[in-house]
């Protein structure tokens, strides 16, 4: 990789910042503000070529636009029958925070307080202010049925709380901050980049970054990257920021040279740096969702209602994740996303026909009114894992079979993680057992009857092995630390790498209990003043 080898830059500017989701948005926009020319690559598209990305109920039709989607699977997973479970993140401008049901939850204070110093609650507070002051996040009304959920949840130990982002989520629940306003989704590209576009800010779109270059004084300089089918090359004058998720920053590194040098070389990848911890720490927030059906139309057409609760012993903070979902919010577009990934081989469902073919069939067969009727009283509980113990991979493959990621978050790996979903789901059965949500209707559809009692531990786990999915809260491959396995330092600069950062989820170290979208834009914000602060210092 000398510099004598490379093509001379086609653009340059004083920061390169690679990925265009929920912190590279940010991180962006603060650098241009801060008078610096930055150049901001994004793989795909632009959110104007997708208006649903800026509506504050276009996360339905979003979410099973493949435009808007990195279509990606993990290996088999053993904890989940040997499946390969689908992965995709957003893709395009604002990234998963342009296509995600905009929940907006700082975390609760111990999670924060577990990324050390620099990073504790009370080092982040101000932080998280500014993020709103900008965002401007609302709570949807009270209905029928979040408050037969708030009562039936009451029954069972789950308090209502008025405010989820004080700190508090132990045994809480409550109506939940959301990326909206009016009818426009507020994300971070709207927030921090659309509402007043920096004047020293250029954006390429359809821009896939290859990989980092190092010059000869081993500084990060250059960022290879593909557009329009051709091969270009950015110049950074002071650093580059890599910012494209945690699934696939670590990738770029890696195909940078930059990682685990022995399983770089056995891969037969040339070495740049070594660094072991690069896409090692991978988890996420698996969940299964429990359907029930009411007497009536569910008057309720948003996920807005949100618990946590408490299933290990002695633990302060709750580690599961409770989501009151009515489906006539975006069943059938879950569906549409969801079945063909879930049902259809990965060499089947990437050849593109098949996926079609499902959804023609799928999308007539919920188009008669009796069907509409039917998933207008279904609602569900979505069950999420939120501070899961097993830790996965995202590694690359040989150079003969291309860069192909291969991302194992080795889902219930740790026995401890079907463990506290087992007792989740008896807590959500409970819920919709109590008498608020009996009244309303709350017969059980899905799982429904298991083979055994209701509370059979045994029949519980193998329907969440076999019916476990992602959240796409992805988080942790690069993490910050102080230890010589983290990659990034307190100030997300890539360890041995001068001129190089990842602003990310990959820093994260621990993902929280809840939604990684507000964390994401936290690590953006702080890491771009930092980058301000280095850049006026140095």
């Amino acid at each position: 990789m000398a510099p004598s080898s490379s093509p001379s830059p086609d653009r340059e500017a004083d920061f390169v910042v690679v990925g265009g989701g929920s912190a590279g948005c940010i991180v962006a926009a603060v650098l241009a503000g801060a008078g610096h020319e930055v150049l901001l690559l994004e793989a795909g598209d632009r959110a104007e070529d997708h208006p649903e990305t800026l509506s504050a109920n276009g996360y339905k039709k979003a979410f099973v636009n493949d435009a808007l989607m990195h279509e990606r699977f993990t290996i088999a997973q053993p904890g989940c029958n040997g499946r390969s479970l689908f992965a995709g993140t957003g893709r395009g401008v604002g990234g998963s925070g342009a296509i995600n049901a905009m929940v907006y939850t700082r975390g609760a204070r111990e999670d924060l307080d577990a990324w050390g110093p620099g990073w504790r609650w009370q080092d982040v507070a101000g932080d998280f202010a500014e993020l709103e002051a900008r965002l401007r996040p609302n709570r949807r009304e009270a209905t029928e049925f979040t408050r037969a959920c708030i009562a039936a949840a009451g029954e069972n130990g789950i308090r209502e709380k008025a405010d989820l982002n004080d700190g508090d989520l132990g045994d809480v629940l409550g109506h939940e901050w959301m990326n909206y306003e009016g009818d426009r989704r507020r994300n971070a590209y709207v927030a921090f980049i659309k509402d007043d576009p920096p004047r020293t800010l250029t954006i390429e779109a359809g821009a896939s970054a290859t990989r980092v270059e190092l010059g000869a004084d081993g500084r990060a300089s250059l960022v290879h990257f593909v557009q329009g089918g051709a091969a270009r090359v950015a110049r950074a004058r002071r650093e580059i920021v890599l910012s494209a998720g945690a699934l696939e920053t670590p990738a770029l590194l890696l195909r940078s040279g930059i990682g685990p040098a022995l399983e770089l070389r056995a891969l037969g990848r040339g070495v740049v740096r070594d660094l072991p911890g690069v896409g090692r720490n991978l988890h996420d927030h698996p969940n299964a969702t429990l359907f029930f059906l009411a007497r009536r139309p569910v008057d309720c057409f948003h996920p807005q209602l949100y618990g946590f609760t408490r299933t290990r012993p002695g633990r302060g903070a709750s580690d599961c994740c409770l989501v009151f979902y009515p489906a006539r919010s975006s069943f059938r577009e879950g569906l549409l996303r969801m079945l063909p990934a879930m049902a259809l081989p990965e060499g089947l469902y990437r050849e593109g026909t098949a996926v079609r073919a499902m959804r023609g069939a799928l999308s007539a067969a919920l188009a008669p009114r009796p069907v509409q009727g039917l998933i207008e009283r279904m609602w569900g509980i979505v069950v999420i894992l939120g501070k899961p113990k097993s830790r996965g991979t995202v590694r690359l493959g040989a150079v003969t079979s291309g860069d192909n990621t291969r991302i194992d978050p080795q889902y219930l790996a740790h026995p401890d993680d079907l463990d506290a979903m087992v007792s989740a789901v008896k807590k959500a059965r409970a819920i919709a057992a109590s008498g608020p949500l009996a009244a309303l209707g709350a017969r059980e559809l899905i799982p429904g009857p298991l083979g055994g009692e209701p509370d059979d531990s045994d029949a519980i786990a193998r329907f969440l092995r076999q019916n476990l999915m992602t959240t796409y809260h992805f988080a942790g491959t690069c993490r910050l630390g102080d230890d010589p396995d983290s990659v990034v330092d307190r100030r997300l600069r890539v360890r041995g790498v001068p001129g190089l950062r990842v602003v990310d989820a990959s820093a994260v170290p621990e993902t929280p209990v809840s939604a990684m979208n507000a964390p994401s834009m936290l690590v953006g914000l702080r890491g771009a003043k930092m980058i301000v602060e280095d850049s006026r210092s140095g």
